[in-house]
């Protein structure tokens, strides 16, 4: 082969190559695009948005690579094999935080809390500030900041106190053995019908719990807004005091008898 024939293979596959690199470039930022709109008309988190947007990036950018490749006939079969081997190894030394972006994606898409949610993993209680595909960050009511990894959460028992629009209030109160009972269960519903926060239905109840060493212990339990959770519960554990007060029903002390055998 002369010179000449050397150069118009060179200059062709030269151009092939322009060619194939600007329809590549041009096809990946179609795909991107028509993907990112497709995402915005979902539920979808924006962070999971974020992770498919590049992660399709990443994965069309190799394509057109090895399509390069093989228009300049470069051996492509040795390339496939040292990405394979490389990413089984990069997915071997990653393994936790892989697992913490697997959980990540899981709490994304099944959405079991969101941001601004109260919840409870595994007691771990707090609010939610930010999730993030690695981890989920918390802020207590104190203002500390918990971060636990999306991996573990997703093993976890999480509790959601705001995935519901209503929530029921469980006080317990106890009162002496010697106090009117029928009294002290009339006292707690009037207290509770006096806060207008507190659902008329379902109606509030009271009743004997249990009976402890030193008082009868009742329940008065209750309906209301989940925001207004805090706010029902602390009135009633005030206004109870004064009511019972007000009545005249003791609230006892624990007490212990003491015989003295001389």
């Amino acid at each position: 082969m002369d010179i000449n024939q050397k150069l118009m293979n060179l200059l062709e596959h030269g151009i092939a190559t322009v060619v194939v690199l600007l329809a590549g470039l041009l096809l990946i930022k179609f795909i991107l695009g028509m993907t990112k709109k497709t995402l915005k008309k979902t539920s979808l988190d924006g962070a999971i948005h974020t992770f498919i947007i590049s992660a399709m990036r990443i994965v069309l950018y190799i394509i057109l690579v090895v399509v390069l490749l093989g228009v300049l006939e470069v051996p492509t079969t040795p390339l496939i094999t040292v990405l394979g081997a490389g990413g089984a190894a990069i997915a071997l030394a990653l393994k936790d935080s892989l697992g913490n972006i697997a959980g990540g994606l899981l709490i994304l898409v099944n959405q079991p809390f969101r941001k601004g949610d109260e919840i409870d993993i595994d007691g771990t209680y707090g609010e939610v500030e930010q999730i993030d595909l690695f981890v989920t960050t918390l802020r207590t009511y104190d203002n500390k900041v918990i971060t636990i990894p999306n991996g573990s959460i997703n093993t976890s028992v999480i509790v959601n106190y705001s995935l519901r629009e209503r929530r029921r209030v469980d006080c317990k109160f106890g009162i002496s053995y010697d106090s009117d009972l029928a009294l002290a269960k009339s006292v707690l519903l009037e207290v509770a019908a006096s806060n207008p926060d507190i659902y008329k239905d379902p109606a509030p109840f009271a009743g004997v719990a249990s009976h402890g060493e030193s008082s009868v212990v009742l329940d008065l339990k209750v309906w209301c807004d989940t925001d207004k959770y805090y706010s029902v519960k602390y009135y009633l554990t005030e206004q109870v005091k004064l009511a019972f007060d007000e009545a005249d029903i003791s609230i006892p002390y624990p007490q212990m008898d003491v015989r003295v055998i001389k």
